[in-house]
């Protein structure tokens, strides 16, 4: 079973930037669908996307961050990255990294945290 270990997170000033990273103990080559979540703290709602990569590269973007994060991977260390500038405030959310694997379903990390202080 493929597990995931996010890590980067921290606390930040509002405008500065942070590079999160998932790395996976499995090959990427069966993932589907592969990405990053975030839940805000005290949310009453499930994780919601931020964005992910497909098995073509095609990368897709939740409109809130849109030209601030970009998502990446290195197949040579099965890691997907996501690095994040110009954070806010209403960033400050849990990361998780997700993906749709074929023959596993879906595997969630276990999340790292990002505190942006204005």
């Amino acid at each position: 079973q493929v597990q995931f270990v996010e890590s980067g997170g921290g606390l930040v000033q509002a405008g500065g930037s942070l590079r999160l990273s998932c790395k996976s103990s499995g090959e990427m080559s069966a993932f589907v669908a592969w990405g990053w979540y975030r839940q805000a703290p005290g949310s009453g709602k499930g994780p919601e996307l931020v964005g992910h990569i497909l098995t073509d590269g095609t990368t897709v973007y939740a409109d809130s961050v849109k030209g601030r994060f970009t998502i990446s991977r290195d197949s040579s260390r099965d890691t997907l990255w996501l690095q994040m500038t110009s954070l806010k405030p209403d960033d400050t959310a849990a990361y998780y990294c997700r993906a749709a694997i074929v023959g596993q379903g879906v595997v969630w990390g276990q999340g790292t945290r990002v505190t942006v202080s204005s």
